[in-house]
């Protein structure tokens, strides 16, 4: 039966609170597409592309209008091009993020994601040479997104992959130093990766996924924070159980576009990431429900607590509202997308370390934070070895996604426009790792990884 009041409730968290579906993606396996010959294969690939999500944008583009609900992006995941790339020399691999980018281009989505590889325990050929060619790649194109997944809790860290995404990033800067190296904006460094993560930019079409999927993530940062603001000073258990309520009507919204995308096109329904991913925007910020439970700034003593409670209620919420829930599915705290975050950065309030130890209780990690251009290799390898520390050791999903902008210190600030925001340039300890990360080798999986 529909109820007028649930239509006005959710009419209002539209025009008022910034909800919004973040994204609608499509999956594509590219396994049918390899070849031994370079050109073939980018041919292939485009086709299979173009041909695949023709009508993705359109479609989109048609829920938004039917339903009145907001898609902000419409989106391709693919299968990891190290598998199936042959035996593509690094320009070879650029040329592939070429055809990709072009491909996107066509079709008139935001971003296309799948320039990566899988390196947690040990790195083929191929990856290697994937990896050598994510600078140029990122550099040359504009809708690519790349992630290198170096640690999982089964295989343990691979810090030799780790050592070459310290020097991959730092070149990847130097780059696009131009544009306050926004090529970093389009990398990331994963432990644990999933394979139905519709988040830029780290999605991709894993493995064991059909041959096209449609996956959509949610955003709903501004509605709950005006429903904690709503609660008043009520104590924990009442204001969780209000979250909980609120994520189960964000995540409606959400199987609703998911199961429509799905029909209209043909493709099987992956899953709903329940993720709340905010913006820029005033109103749509993690930190802005932070600090509405009573904590006075975001970074403050109780920010790891209030944000590990609002995770958990969000997901207890979010699974009753879908049979089909995954992806990343957590709070994200990216300080250059969160008008909140860059706020609290600003005034000193947020810091590196702060930041890091707030991620073993959300999604998903070290997310869109400039740090000054000169921080060493050593200095960010060290950062990523601890961020894919907590993921192994807690059997969760942790990324890094740091920009050295070029040229910038510790109080200067770096603009990418749009969803991806701006920053300010984050202090780095003044301590190295060096001696730490030239070991080499493989950080052993953690003991409760042997669970046969």
């Amino acid at each position: 039966m529909i109820n007028m009041t649930d239509i006005l409730e959710t009419i209002n968290m539209i025009r008022e609170e910034n909800l919004d579906i973040r994204t609608v993606t499509m999956g594509i396996s590219l396994i049918d597409c390899v070849s031994d010959d370079g050109d073939r294969l980018c041919g292939k690939v485009y086709d299979k592309i173009t041909k695949s999500a023709e009508r993705l944008v359109s479609t989109a583009c048609d829920i938004e209008k039917q339903y009145g609900i907001p898609i902000i992006n419409k989106r391709v995941s693919v299968t990891p091009v190290s598998l199936i790339s042959g035996a593509c020399s690094p320009d070879g691999f650029v040329k592939l993020a070429h055809t990709l980018d072009r491909a996107a281009k066509t079709l008139g989505i935001d971003f296309i994601g799948g320039f990566g590889a899988l390196v947690q325990k040990g790195t083929g050929a191929s990856a290697a040479r994937l990896i050598d060619a994510i600078p140029q790649a990122l550099a040359e194109t504009k809708k690519v997104c790349s992630s290198v997944n170096v640690a999982s809790t089964k295989a343990g860290i691979n810090m030799d992959a780790i050592a070459k995404m310290g020097g991959v990033i730092k070149h990847t800067a130097q780059l696009t130093r131009e544009r306050d190296s926004i090529g970093c904006a389009k990398l990331v460094v994963f432990a644990n990766v999933p394979e139905d993560n519709p988040f830029m930019a780290g999605a991709f079409h894993g493995m064991g996924e059909p041959e096209t999927v449609i996956n959509v993530g949610v955003s709903g940062s501004g509605v709950v924070a005006s429903a904690v603001k709503r609660a008043g000073n009520c104590d924990f258990s009442a204001l969780a159980d209000i979250i909980k309520k609120t994520a189960f009507k964000i995540t409606r919204v959400g199987q609703l576009v998911a199961g429509e995308a799905s029909r209209r096109l043909g493709v099987p329904l992956g899953i709903v990431d329940l993720s709340l991913a905010p913006t820029p925007a005033i109103g749509d910020s993690v930190a802005r429900i932070i600090e509405g439970m009573g904590v006075d700034v975001c970074g403050a003593p109780g920010t790891t607590a209030a944000l590990a409670m609002l995770n958990d209620a969000v997901k207890k919420g979010g699974v009753m509202a879908s049979s089909s829930v995954g992806g990343l599915s957590g709070a994200f705290i990216p300080v250059s997308e969160d008008e909140g975050m860059i706020a609290a950065a600003e005034r000193g309030a947020l810091s590196l370390e702060k930041l890091e130890a707030m991620t073993a209780v959300c999604s998903v990690g070290l997310d869109m934070i400039a740090i000054p251009g000169d921080t060493p290799e050593d200095v960010i390898c060290g950062i990523i070895a601890d961020e894919m520390s907590i993921g192994v050791a807690n059997n969760k999903t942790t990324a890094v996604r740091l920009i050295p902008a070029c040229g910038k210190s510790a109080g200067d600030s770096v603009t990418f426009g749009g969803l991806l925001g701006y920053a300010p340039v984050m202090r780095v300890s003044p301590f190295g790792c060096a001696s730490f990360v030239a070991r080499g080798g493989t950080i052993p999986a953690p003991i409760h990884s042997l669970k046969n």
